[in-house]
């Protein structure tokens, strides 16, 4: 066989060392790193400077789990933990691990090991009258202020 091959299934994310299971449709996980790594700045004759950005390390990590499961409960006690008193939240912790076959039987991991995480915002919520499903969906928005990818 020619080329390369990736099967994926079998994700494992967790999210305070809870696996959570409850997971919905589509993109039931989606790891985003919005900010660059890296600055660079070219000058006269070439010069060039880069410059590290730290917040190059934040990531927004998106779940999608069934509304009202016990992942949701799960996860809107730890919002309320931080509602009821931000100053005394404990910062989540989590990983994202995909697993990748090669087709011969062997299995590779991609583990975004994340760590000082906070909810982005609230769950938003809605009433469909004509049958749509996203009304049974809750969708949970975090930050992580670190996420390094291992692959092995």
């Amino acid at each position: 066989m020619d080329g390369v091959v990736a099967l994926t299934g079998k994700d494992v994310i967790k999210i305070n060392d809870r696996l959570l299971n409850d997971l919905m449709d589509g993109d039931v996980a989606s790891l985003v790193f919005p900010n660059d790594t890296v600055v660079a700045k070219t000058g006269k004759n070439g010069n060039t400077i880069f410059s590290f950005k730290y917040d190059g390390k934040v990531c927004n990590f998106t779940l999608r789990v069934v509304r009202g499961s016990s992942d949701d409960k799960f996860l809107n006690n730890l919002f309320n933990l931080l509602n009821n008193d931000p100053a005394a939240f404990s910062l989540m912790s989590g990983e994202f691990a995909k697993q990748i076959g090669d087709g011969s039987g062997n299995i590779t991991q991609d583990i975004y090991i994340l760590s000082g995480g906070i909810f982005k915002k609230a769950p938003e919520g809605k009433e469909n009258a004509d049958g749509e499903t996203d009304q049974a969906v809750t969708v949970w928005e975090l930050i992580f202020t670190n996420a390094p990818r291992s692959i092995g």
